[in-house]
């Protein structure tokens, strides 16, 4: 018997066929249409119904570069089940570069949304409507906000056991046992019977090339595990994991010299770097307030007391 034709929108996907589609968000004052992009890839066998997104965060390119070249490696031929994926959720943001909507709101702080609400309250309920409601398991792509860049890693709840199986599937270099936000695509996503996981690599409106590879393999291998393709890339390596981590916070004030790399170890107490006034005179040392994995840390050159400087993520 033949799989049923996927239903999405005003689109019915038939077996073993990908298909582009635009879901209608609002009208500008122009007159012209703004939608939300999607493309699904509709197997011929059965299979599990996952989706993949991007760009909740409008200024979050890293993930769109993930989407495009998971995209590019698959056949809805021989893909087994079906995959949605969102390359841009947040369109107006990522047309700007900006983080926010136009109204200011966050987006991954406004699901499961409302028909009748916010701007962000009306993509998160298209998003949740059309594309998560259908989906078993979902991949939400990220970056570090603005000024920060972040080690490719897996936040999720681990301990859920099959959202850990699919953290350790994914094989970033880290994956964070992390709390569930309010608001968040994340928290609605499991609110609606899906296991997902938050995917966070690089730095805001850039491409970094290091980032987008180990998301391309995470995804692959997520993909592997729920049997929708057989072959999946090898793991990279270890994959450590935290249950705690945070920002080791400057004390002082000056042009920061950072010392330590993303994905180090450092011991607490530990020099990570060192902040200079203008003539380059030293005027602190920033050092390790904990025992732990260097996950991010601010791209910033002029740091003042009080500022996040490195995230440590405290090993199991």
């Amino acid at each position: 018997m033949a799989r049923p034709s996927f239903e999405i929108g005003s689109v019915r996907v038939r077996p073993g066929r990908a298909q582009s589609l635009s879901l209608p968000i609002m009208r500008l004052v122009t007159g012209a249409d703004v939608d939300l992009p999607l493309r699904v890839l509709h197997g011929r066998d059965d299979g599990p119904v996952v989706w993949v997104d991007a760009a909740v965060h409008g200024d979050e390119a890293v993930g769109v570069e993930v989407v495009r070249q998971v995209l590019a490696d698959l056949d809805p031929r021989t893909l087994r089940g079906t995959l949605v994926a969102v390359p841009i959720v947040n369109v107006l943001g990522f047309m700007n570069g900006d983080r926010y909507l136009p109204d200011r709101r966050d987006l991954n702080r406004s699901f499961p949304g409302s028909p009748r609400g916010s701007l962000a309250s009306r993509v998160a309920h298209l998003m949740m409507t059309e594309v998560v409601s259908k989906c078993s398991v979902g991949i939400d792509l990220h970056t570090g906000s603005d000024r920060r860049t972040n080690l490719p890693q897996v936040r999720a709840d681990l301990d859920d056991p099959r959202t850990r199986e699919l953290a350790e599937a994914f094989g970033a270099p880290l994956m964070l046992h992390a709390p569930l936000r309010d608001g968040s695509l994340r928290q609605a996503g499991r609110d609606a019977g899906a296991k997902v996981l938050l995917y966070e690599a690089g730095e805001a409106w850039r491409m970094d090339p290091w980032a987008i590879a180990a998301g391309v393999r995470g995804v692959r291998r997520v993909l592997a595990l729920l049997g929708m393709v057989d072959d999946a890339p090898e793991p990279d390596g270890e994959v450590a994991e935290s249950r705690r981590s945070g920002w080791v916070r400057s004390r002082g004030t000056g042009l920061l010299h950072f010392e330590a790399s993303l994905g180090q170890r450092v011991e607490k107490g530990e020099r990570l770097g060192g902040l200079f006034d203008g003539f380059g005179k030293r005027v602190r040392l920033v050092h390790a307030d904990r025992d732990g994995l260097v996950i991010g840390h601010t791209t910033a050159p002029v740091v003042n007391r009080g500022d996040a400087v490195v995230h440590l993520a405290e090993l199991v």
